[in-house]
C-alpha cells in the first residue's frame, strides 16, 4: 500500500491488489477513508469524511491527477 503523497493530514495512497480496477486513489485521515477515480476525478465511496473536507479532497486530486495516475501507471509496470 504505497503512500505517493501527503497533503496536510490526508495520505494519499494505492492498494496494490486494486490495479486491475480503473486508476484510483484512496485518502486517509485517522479513521475516515475516501477513494477517488483519477480520470476523470470523482469520488467513489467515503466513510467519515464531512462534505466540506470531501470537496477539499477532490479539488487535491483534481489538482495532483496528472502526477497521481503517472505514479499509478509506474506502479503498475512494477507490479505486473
Amino acid at each position: 500500500m504505497p503512500t505517493i503523497d501527503q497533503q496536510g493530514p490526508y495520505r494519499i495512497f494505492f492498494y496494490s491488489h486494486d490495479l486491475r480496477e480503473p486508476p484510483h486513489v484512496h485518502v486517509q485521515r485517522d479513521s475516515s477513508f475516501a477513494k477517488f477515480w483519477i480520470q476523470p476525478v470523482g469520488l467513489v465511496s467515503s466513510h467519515g469524511f464531512a462534505a466540506h473536507e470531501l470537496r477539499e479532497l477532490h479539488g487535491i486530486v483534481r489538482d495532483n491527477s496528472a502526477r497521481y495516475l503517472e505514479k499509478w501507471n509506474e506502479h503498475l509496470r512494477k507490479s505486473t
